[in-house]
């Protein structure tokens, strides 16, 4: 399972895809409806939150909201949003630049031109995140294996 701290945007169609999947997994988790990934770490900084779910919703509707700028048709009704979280989880500095070497590493496989575009960015240090979260400077998190 990864839950990306870096924005949606980044993502190729194939990691936006499994991002999706894998978010609502994490939603299932959360609200005890599987068995598995209970102890995943990737979920910890959203069990530590105040409001788990509203979290987590708020984190899949900027995975909706990158695939339907995209024209995927990603269904809205497997996220009940009733208020949207901005800025609300941290997410450390360093967490952002592994991610983003991370998913370079898998582009430079499976898609080239996304590769060298973000290879770009990477050279202006300027990378978003989810909106959900805000930068704090540091390492890797915790839960980041």
């Amino acid at each position: 399972m990864r839950l990306w701290s870096i924005h949606p945007q980044y993502l190729d169609t194939k990691g936006l895809m499994a991002l999706w999947r894998e978010g609502l997994l994490a939603k299932k988790v959360l609200i005890g409806k599987t068995k598995g990934y209970k102890n995943h770490p990737q979920l910890q900084r959203f069990k530590d939150f105040k409001n788990p779910i509203s979290a987590i919703n708020s984190f899949l509707f900027y995975v909706l909201k990158e695939a339907e700028n995209r024209g995927y048709k990603f269904n809205p009704q497997k996220i009940k949003i009733k208020k949207i979280l901005v800025k609300e989880i941290p997410v450390k500095n360093g967490q952002i630049k592994f991610e983003f070497n991370h998913l370079l590493s898998k582009l430079k496989k499976r898609d080239r031109k996304q590769y060298q575009t973000l290879l770009k960015l990477k050279k202006s240090g300027k990378i978003l995140v989810n909106p959900l979260f805000y930068l704090l400077q540091g390492g890797r998190e915790k839960w980041e294996k």
